[in-house]
C-alpha cells in the first residue's frame, strides 16, 4: 500500500481538497484512478491499499473523505471492508468502482454503506463526479447499478407487500418532481436530470429532496427503492 505522507491537518485540507483513497488491487487501475484524482481541481489521492485489510486500516489513518473501493480483492473483500469502514467511520463515504453490475454485488454493496456504485468501464470524468456526489452525501449510480437495484426489489414480493402496507396511498407526486424520479430510476445524475428537465442542479436537489420527504427515505438510493416498491418506477426492459 502506499500513502501521501501529508496529514489531513494541511492547508490543502483547510482549503476544501477531497482526500480520496484508492482501494483496488489491480496495480494499472489502481494508477489510472491515482491519475484521474491527481489531476483533477479540488481533489487528492492520499494513499492506495491493495486488499479490503489494508484499505479499513488506511481509512483509520489517513482519514479520507471517499474511499473509492473495489469490490473484488484479496484477505478482505471490498464488501467486507465498507462495512467495517462505515461502521468506524461513518463520516467517510465510499464509492463502489468495481467491473461487477449484478445483484450479487450491487445489492450487498450498497447494504454495506456504500454511497454510490458505478462501474468501471465509465468515462473518467464521471467516476471523478461521483466521488464529488458521494462527497456532498449524494448517491450516484451507473445505469445498469440502478437496473439491478430495481429488478433485486421488484423480484422480493415481502419487501413489496410491506412498503405497500406501510404506504397503502402512494402520495400524490407533482409532474415535475415524478419526471425527475423518472431519470433518476435511469441512473442519471443530478447534471444530467437537470440538463434533460432543462433546468439547474439547485432546482433538482430541491425536487430530490421533496420526493425523498414525501416517501420517508434519507439518500436517493433508498429512494430509488422506496418508488420502486411503490410501483412509481419500472426497470427498464432489458
Amino acid at each position: 500500500m502506499t500513502v501521501n505522507d501529508e496529514h489531513p491537518d494541511t492547508a490543502a485540507t483547510a482549503g476544501g481538497v477531497i482526500r480520496v483513497l484508492i482501494a483496488e488491487d489491480h496495480p494499472v487501475m489502481s494508477s489510472a484512478l491515482r491519475t484521474y484524482v491527481d489531476s483533477s481541481d479540488g481533489m487528492e489521492c492520499v494513499g492506495e491499499a491493495r486488499d479490503g485489510e489494508s484499505a479499513v486500516q488506511l481509512a483509520e489513518t489517513l482519514e479520507p473523505h471517499v474511499v473509492v473501493m473495489d469490490l473484488h480483492m484479496p484477505a478482505m473483500d471490498g464488501i467486507e471492508a465498507t462495512r467495517h469502514i462505515q461502521r468506524g467511520h461513518p463520516e467517510i463515504a465510499v464509492l463502489a468502482v468495481t467491473t461487477f453490475s449484478t445483484e450479487r454485488y450491487v445489492i450487498p454493496a450498497l447494504r454495506a454503506g456504500a454511497g454510490g456504485y458505478i462501474v468501471k468501464d465509465a468515462e473518467p470524468e464521471e467516476i471523478i463526479d461521483a466521488i464529488r456526489q458521494v462527497h456532498e452525501g449524494l448517491s450516484p449510480f451507473s445505469p445498469a447499478v440502478a437496473h439491478q437495484l430495481m429488478v433485486s426489489v421488484r423480484n422480493n414480493p415481502a419487501q413489496v407487500a410491506s412498503a405497500l402496507e406501510r404506504f397503502p396511498q402512494p402520495p400524490q407526486i407533482p409532474d415535475r418532481e415524478r419526471e425527475g424520479l423518472k431519470l433518476l430510476a435511469r441512473g442519471c445524475s443530478n447534471a444530467e436530470i437537470a440538463a434533460q428537465m432543462s433546468v439547474s442542479e439547485a432546482t433538482v436537489k430541491v425536487y430530490m429532496g421533496r420526493l425523498m420527504q414525501r416517501l420517508a427515505v434519507r439518500d436517493r438510493v433508498q429512494l430509488l427503492i422506496r418508488a420502486t416498491e411503490l410501483g412509481l418506477v419500472e426497470p427498464a426492459l432489458d
